[in-house]
């Protein structure tokens, strides 16, 4: 046996100085300082101008705090769709913004008073709401660096503020154009009121907790009735807000339920819903009852109640009366009468309205009760639950009165709450302003008339439906563009149609210090805002210059000029809900021109914006409050499309919580694993249902990143040196690589396809399987005999490595949305001195045709083959499947079998099974194939010796 030679410089192994270590953490901050230092966001826009316009407008956080896992989600999302546009060769610029008013800040302004024993209200009002725009600074260049560094590309040196000069004065534009529409109305309605934080609400800006309450049933004494039967006994009702009885004004019934007369030990007779007498006894523990009679609900009509504290005269000695509330009123709960506080429910202030019924506005801004109140004043607060509990005051009074029949604190519910100050909120009737939702749209300017048309997602529509001449209201107006809007998923179009069909009058006013003002004059004698141009336009001016400070009772004169006296017309103070801020973006960041690249083109019709995206939450939000204000003023949605993405659950599919300990910082992963793996993290999950997060998760996801990485690592090693000199024609390439190629293709249109849907879950997945399944685990294992051994002139080696290089350019460009700072640095170490791999477009896939079908059944064969050879490795009978001989099915299609199996040899057997055995052939010193030229082990196989023998002949 002749001594065995080391061939291994003879083997032309992969080169390259890419990493397997990616040492994201350490090197994605020098990619983000280049990327800054070269301005590519300009850049970016320099390359794209003039083509079509992709508009994605920013939904504006809060800028109250540090980037959490929602944040870093969401921008995720909106960089993948402006960078997957843009690679479409599409002008997709990304302006971000910040929400500045408004409680979230004022509210922490507030704390931090408290905290040093400072009152808010004994601050001026100027210094206060300056240190209020100092806050939000800080947290917006907290928030822009942290986002920054998820790679999100963007204009981040002019980002919009809501607090911005311009910005006000262009919501006080919006404002004005309702006002001039007759499109506000100043109104005493219950409205979603905040005790703690001292202001009105909006739906948004609530969520609902599970609570447990006082339940309490409390007897009305009938002191007139038609039926004399009826004197003395008393009505029932059953409530689990204690503290609305001391305003309670009547009792409602429902005309078409049974109600009994029962009489208990002692004699006392009550009046009950008869499907609820047997749970009413439980509660108030009565052992046995007769009933009288019942009686219909219809034949209480005139019926009247005393209250159970009238022995306090005034306003609690007047009869309240039995009204019918059948619309309301059930058999679900309680005792079947509602009792009615006009001050503090929808339903109460309607009926009461309708029956000449009105509030007393007895509580008062801060939950207590008006110090001139006949029972209770000065008390509260009344969301406090000692105040409401069954030995509280009000129980206590009512037990003492005779009216008080039962109270116990057990009864669980949900109740809503302030998302800021997580306390409880009440119904409360103030005077507030209102944007009417079923009051016809008048006087919209002529460009957002139905005679114009915007192609949207489903072709052409009109911007407003007057076919019977009448104006739609803005609730039918908001409808019609919902209909016209495409909505990513599906179901988010129901949800936010539900709610705009269901939803009450737009309260826009605040009672607050930080934000936009509702800057109208009321007429002192008649109760009418002013509408005037001219007194607008200098409104306008003045915030334009100096801000919501403008808006002082010391410029009140100036405002309102010549034509008009100070001393006639009150100034309003309130502010506005902070969703109408939020909702008038489209007019400050689309519109106004700061920011050329968002600028549509001239013959542009209709929404600005192709994409709103944000978490679900916002249909009750942003998209809501935008939705409004555009067909209000303009006709039509702001937008042609919205994508929603769900919450972030932990890995347990559980809300996180600060007080649970299971929130996920973005900002330690990003310390822990890198950007780009939140990103691909972000990218991978199904984010239009809600989603998980946690160590496991991660883990996870840094494998799938690894396997993309090695990806691109093994194709720079396998491209070194490789020039154009080498390409070979598709038309002279193997079988294997143009069915690969035509793999490519087909991935090419499937993530067209993920892009057109924004299925970014089946864009990373359909990419991974490629990389991981079609070419590690296939091509790449097959052809790595090819690259390793076979001649550099052989032109099925030219033909693979062609290939590679094709693939590189498709899938770098692929991938570059995804992991963007990792895409970064496969691109430079291949091109060191190229420019950003974010700078080019999407790649021109070759169109190669291949019998799919055929390579489906073959590859399903080669596993199979795989799994025969298995056992054999596994007893140590062969090291590697290049040591196997294998017979394969006689039906197997036709192919060159042992390369695309890596076997010794294959051969058709009689059957349909595929067995396995070990070679008696040698082993090639060099390729490690066993042939029958080899010799012996260790000597070289033909195509070796040639390789070698070429390598070792002088030139």
């Amino acid at each position: 046996m002749t001594e065995q030679r080391d061939y291994r410089s003879t083997v032309f192994l992969p080169k390259t100085d890419f990493p397997m270590k990616a040492g994201l953490p350490q090197k994605e901050p020098g990619i983000l300082a280049r990327w800054q230092e070269q301005d590519i966001y300009a850049r970016t826009r320099e390359a794209r101008s003039g083509r079509d316009k992709f508009i994605l407008h920013d939904g504006p956080p809060y800028a109250n705090g540090d980037m959490h896992i929602g944040h870093a989600l969401n921008h995720i999302l909106k960089d993948m769709v402006a960078r997957t546009q843009t690679l479409l060769g599409k002008d997709a610029p990304y302006v971000p913004g910040w929400d500045c008013h408004g409680l979230p800040i004022e509210w922490k302004v507030e704390e931090q008073y408290r905290k040093k024993k400072k009152n808010k209200d004994e601050v001026p009002a100027e210094e206060f709401r300056a240190e209020c725009r100092a806050y939000a600074q800080s947290w917006v260049d907290v928030q822009r660096e942290q986002l920054k560094r998820l790679g999100v590309n963007g204009h981040w040196d002019k980002p919009y503020l809501t607090m911005d000069f311009a910005a006000e004065a262009t919501i006080v534009t919006e404002l004005l154009k309702f006002a001039e529409n007759d499109m506000l109305y100043r109104g005493a309605k219950p409205v979603m009121w905040s005790p703690v934080e001292k202001t009105a609400l909006a739906e948004a800006e609530v969520e609902y907790e599970d609570i447990v309450s006082t339940q309490i049933d409390v007897a009305f004494e009938i002191v007139e009735a038609e039926d004399e039967d009826l004197l003395g006994a008393s009505v029932v009702i059953w409530t689990t807000t204690p503290w609305t009885i001391p305003v309670n004004q009547a009792i409602a019934y429902g005309k078409h339920i049974d109600y009994h007369m029962i009489e208990v030990e002692g004699g006392a007779r009550y009046m009950v819903a008869e499907p609820l007498v047997e749970n009413f006894l439980k509660r108030i523990g009565a052992e046995s009852h007769k009933l009288h009679f019942f009686i219909k609900g219809a034949s209480l009509a005139g019926t009247k109640v005393r209250h159970p504290m009238h022995a306090l005269g005034g306003f609690f000695a007047e009869p309240r009366p039995l009204l019918d509330g059948s619309s309301f009123v059930t058999t679900e709960s309680g005792t079947g009468f509602v009792h009615m506080a006009p001050d503090h429910g929808e339903d109460d202030f309607e009926l009461c309205k309708a029956n000449g019924i009105n509030p007393k506005f007895a509580v008062e801004g801060d939950g207590r009760y008006r110090e001139d109140w006949g029972w209770l004043g000065g008390q509260g607060s009344v969301i406090n639950p000692k105040f409401n509990a069954p030995d509280g005051p009000i129980c206590s009074d009512l037990r003492e009165a005779g009216g008080l029949l039962a109270a116990s604190a057990d009864y669980s519910h949900s109740y809503p709450h302030s998302w800021r100050s997580k306390a409880k909120v009440i119904f409360r009737c103030t005077p507030q302003w209102f944007v009417p939702m079923d009051k016809a749209l008048g006087h919209l300017p002529a460009t957002t008339r139905a005679e114009q048309r915007w192609e949207g997602e489903g072709g052409a529509v009109d911007q407003l439906d007057e076919s019977e001449g009448a104006a739609p209201t803005l609730r039918q107006a908001a409808v019609q563009a919902i209909a016209a809007t495409r909505f990513v998923p599906e179901k988010g179009r129901n949800r936010i149609g539900s709610m705009v069909e269901g939803r009450p009058d737009w309260v826009l006013s605040r009672q607050r210090a930080w934000g936009v003002p509702i800057t109208l004059f009321v007429n002192r004698e008649t109760g009418e805002y002013l509408v005037d141009a001219e007194v607008n336009a200098r409104i306008i001016n003045a915030i334009r210059e100096s801000g919501v400070d403008a808006w002082s009772e010391a410029r009140a004169q100036e405002f309102l000029g010549p034509d008009y006296k100070a001393d006639d017309y009150e100034r309003v103070t309130d502010i506005l809900d902070v969703w109408f801020d939020s909702g008038s973006t489209h007019a400050f960041v689309l519109e106004s021109g700061k920011w050329p690249e968002l600028a549509p083109h001239e013959d542009h019709v209709g929404p600005i914006a192709d994409l709103y995206l944000e978490g679900s939450d916002q249909h009750r939000g942003w998209f809501q409050s935008s939705l409004l204000e555009a067909c209000a003023t303009r006709g039509h949605a702001p937008y042609k499309a919205i994508l929603t993405h769900g919450f972030t659950m932990d890995a347990k599919g559980m809300k996180m919580s600060k007080s649970l300990g299971n929130t996920v910082s973005p900002l330690k992963v990003m310390e822990q694993y890198g950007a780009d793996i939140i990103r691909l993290w972000a990218l991978s999950v199904d984010f239009t249902e809600d989603h998980r997060i946690g160590d496991e998760i991660l883990k996870g996801v840094a494998d799938q990143y690894r396997r993309l990485r090695n990806t691109f690592r093994y194709m720079l090693g396998a491209l070194a040196d490789f020039d154009e000199a080498e390409r070979l024609p598709v038309a002279e390439m193997p079988e294997l690589e143009r069915y690969v190629l035509a793999l490519l293709g087909k991935l090419d249109r499937k993530l067209h396809e993920a892009v057109r849907d924004y299925d970014f879950n089946e864009y990373v997945r359909s990419l991974i399987d490629f990389c991981n399944e079609d070419l590690s685990a296939f091509f790449f294992d097959i052809r790595k005999d090819c690259l390793y051994c076979d001649a550099p002139t052989d032109p099925k080696r030219r033909a693979y490595r062609t290939v590679l290089d094709t693939l590189f350019h498709a899938l770098i460009r692929y991938a570059a949305p995804v992991i963007v700072f990792t895409t970064e640095e496969v691109w430079g170490t291949r091109y060191p001195d190229g420019d950003s791999v974010h700078l080019l477009e999407w790649p021109k896939v070759p169109e190669v045709e291949a019998d799919l079908a055929r390579w489906d059944a073959l590859r399903d064969l080669r596993e199979k083959v795989t799994e025969a050879i298995e056992p054999l490795r596994r007893e140590k009978i062969v090291g590697s499947s290049l040591a196997a001989e294998v017979t394969v099915p006689a039906s197997a299609p036709e192919a060159d079998f042992a390369e695309l199996f890596i076997t010794a040899t294959v051969t058709r057997g009689q059957g349909e099974t595929v067995s396995a055995s070990p070679t008696s052939h040698h082993k090639c010193g060099r390729c490690w194939r066993h042939l029958p030229e080899v010799s012996e082990d260790g000597a070289l196989c033909d195509r070796c010796d040639d390789v070698v023998g070429a390598m070792e002949t002088p030139a």
